[in-house]
C-alpha cells in the first residue's frame, strides 16, 4: 500500500497573506483580532489559514510560540459562526490539562464578539460543572481525552453533529498513550469530518499514526522539524553535581532586573519541590511558584495565572508546564535538569522569545547528563554553546552517593550504545579480584601451602 504521507505526496500551497484581512475573515473576528492587537499572522497562520479555511485536512509543523492555537481556531470560529443546536460541532484535544486551559482561553478572546458558545474539559477536578455545561449546549469542546472519554461514556455527550477534529501538540498526544482513546473516539464521531494536526514537532511515528485518520493532508511546515525560534539564545553550562547547580541558580536569580520572569524546569516532582523549597529559602516566597502532576488542578491553575499577570516571578516546572503556558515577556527559561524526552527541550524553551521577543534558555548539565544533550543538539541540528561558569559560583564537591550514581547511569549510556560495553563497575569489580597464584612446581597438588624447608640441624 503506498504511503499517502510520503513527502512527493503532500501538497504544498504557496501563500503570501501580509493582512488577516487577506483571509476573509468575518466582520466579528476582525473587530477581536484588533482588539488583541494583532498586526499581521505569523507564517504558520498565513499558511494554515487559508487551507484550513478551504476545507483541507492540514498537518502543520512549527516552533512553539508561533500562533499555531490561532491558525486552528479562526478557520473554527468562521467556519462555525453562530450558536446553533446543543451539540458540538468542533472538538480540540490537547495532551495536558494546562494546555487545554490556554487554548480554550485564546477561543474565549478570539470569539469575544461572536455567540458562539465553548467550554474545557480536563480531569483532576469534579464533573459537575462540566456537565453542567454539557448539558446548556455548546459549539466548541476542548478537552484532554481521558476527560472527554469518560463523560462520553457515562452518556454526558453525543458526536454526531461534530464537523472538525483537532489534535494540537499531536506527537505529544500520541507519545503519552492517547492513542488507544483516540481510536475510541474515532469510532464514535462521524466519518466525514475536517482533520487539523499542529505541533513543534512530527516525528516518523507520528506520520504513520495519523494515517488512521488523515484524508490526504496539506502539509505545512514554516521550520525544519524540531528546529528551536530564533529569537532564543541558547547556552549551556557544564556543572559537576546537583549542590553545584542550585549555587549557579541562585547567583543568576539574585539578578532580578535581568531575569525578570523566569522558568526553571526540572526533570522530576521531587527535584521541583526541592528547587523550589530551597529558593523560598533564599528569596521572596511570595515571588516563586511551583507546579507539577502532584498539586491539585486549582493550585496549578493559580500559579500559572499568577506567572502570566506578573505577580510571580519565578515558575519551578516539570514538563507539565513545557506546553502549557504562553506568558509573554518571559525572559529566561532555565533548563534545571537536561530532558531525556528529547522532543521536550524544543517545547521547554518555546516558553521564551515568544511573539517576536526575545529571551535566553540557559541549560545546567552534569558529565551524566551529557550524553541526552549531544541526542538534543543532534535533534535540532545545532550545538549550544558553552559558557565559562561565572564569578561567584561556588563549586561543591560531589557527595560520594551522587557520584556513584552519575557512574552507573554513563555506564548505561555506553551499554545502550555498545551492547557489549561491560560497564566500569564491572571492570572495577574484576580488577579487585587477586589473579590466582600458580602453583610452586615443587607444591603438592591440590593443596594450599609451600613445602616446608628441614631444618638444618
Amino acid at each position: 500500500m503506498p504511503n499517502r504521507f510520503a513527502l512527493k505526496n503532500y501538497n504544498y500551497l504557496p501563500v503570501n497573506m501580509p493582512n488577516f484581512e487577506d483571509f476573509k475573515l468575518n466582520k466579528q473576528l476582525m473587530q477581536a483580532i484588533e482588539a488583541l492587537g494583532y498586526q499581521e499572522p505569523s507564517p504558520i497562520q498565513e499558511k494554515a489559514i487559508p487551507l484550513a479555511l478551504a476545507g483541507h485536512d492540514v498537518m502543520g509543523v512549527a516552533q512553539t510560540g508561533t500562533g499555531k492555537t490561532a491558525a486552528f481556531v479562526l478557520p473554527i470560529l468562521m467556519k462555525l459562526r453562530y450558536a446553533q443546536g446543543f451539540l458540538p460541532r468542533a472538538l480540540i484535544l490537547a495532551p495536558t490539562r494546562e494546555l487545554a486551559i490556554q487554548i480554550d482561553s485564546a477561543i474565549e478572546e478570539l470569539s469575544k464578539f461572536t455567540d458562539l458558545r465553548h467550554t474545557v474539559l480536563y480531569g483532576g477536578v469534579g464533573t459537575k460543572a462540566q456537565i453542567e455545561a454539557l448539558e446548556a449546549g455548546l459549539d466548541i469542546i476542548t478537552a484532554t481525552p481521558g476527560r472527554l472519554m469518560d463523560l462520553y461514556l457515562d452518556e454526558h455527550l453525543m458526536f454526531k453533529e461534530l464537523n472538525t477534529l483537532v489534535l494540537d501538540e499531536a506527537d505529544k498526544m500520541m507519545d503519552m498513550g492517547f492513542m488507544p482513546q483516540i481510536r475510541k473516539l474515532l469510532e464514535v464521531i462521524p466519518v466525514k469530518r475536517q482533520n487539523l494536526l499542529f505541533s513543534a514537532t512530527m516525528p516518523e511515528k507520528v506520520l504513520r499514526l495519523s494515517e488512521e485518520f488523515l484524508e490526504y493532508p496539506m502539509m505545512v511546515e514554516v521550520s525544519p522539524q524540531s528546529t528551536t525560534a530564533e529569537t532564543v539564545t541558547q547556552v549551556k553550562y557544564a556543572l559537576p553535581n546537583l549542590r553545584t547547580k542550585i549555587a549557579l541558580l541562585e547567583l543568576f536569580l539574585q539578578n532580578a532586573e535581568e531575569f525578570y520572569r523566569v522558568i526553571v524546569f526540572t526533570r522530576s516532582r521531587q527535584n521541583a519541590n526541592n528547587v523550589y523549597k530551597y529558593l523560598c529559602r533564599k528569596t521572596n516566597e511570595e515571588e516563586i511558584r511551583v507546579i507539577h502532576a502532584n498539586k491539585d488542578q486549582n493550585t496549578r491553575i493559580n500559579a500559572m495565572e499568577a506567572f502570566k499577570a506578573g505577580d510571580v516571578r519565578i515558575l519551578v516546572s516539570t514538563d507539565v508546564a513545557a506546553r502549557g503556558i504562553d506568558a509573554s515577556m518571559v525572559s529566561h527559561v532555565i533548563n534545571f535538569d537536561v530532558p531525556i524526552l528529547y522532543e521536550e527541550y524544543v517545547h521547554r524553551i518555546g516558553r521564551t522569545g515568544r511573539a517576536k521577543q526575545s529571551g535566553t534558555a540557559i541549560t545546567f548539565y552534569t558529565e551524566a547528563e551529557e550524553y541526552h544533550l549531544q541526542k538534543i543538539e543532534k535533534l535540532i541540528s545545532m550545538e549550544i554553546p558553552e559558557q565559562p561558569l561565572p564569578d561567584g559560583v561556588e563549586i561543591h564537591k560531589t557527595p560520594f552517593e551522587e557520584a556513584q550514581a552519575m557512574a552507573r547511569e554513563i555506564d548505561n549510556q555506553k551499554r545502550r550504545e555498545n551492547p557489549d560495553f561491560k560497564g566500569a563497575f564491572h571492570e572495577k569489580k574484576a580488577s579487585n579480584i587477586a589473579p590466582k597464584r600458580k602453583p610452586n612446581k615443587n607444591q603438592k597438588s591440590g593443596t594450599g601451602a609451600s613445602p616446608k624447608k628441614k631444618k638444618k640441624r
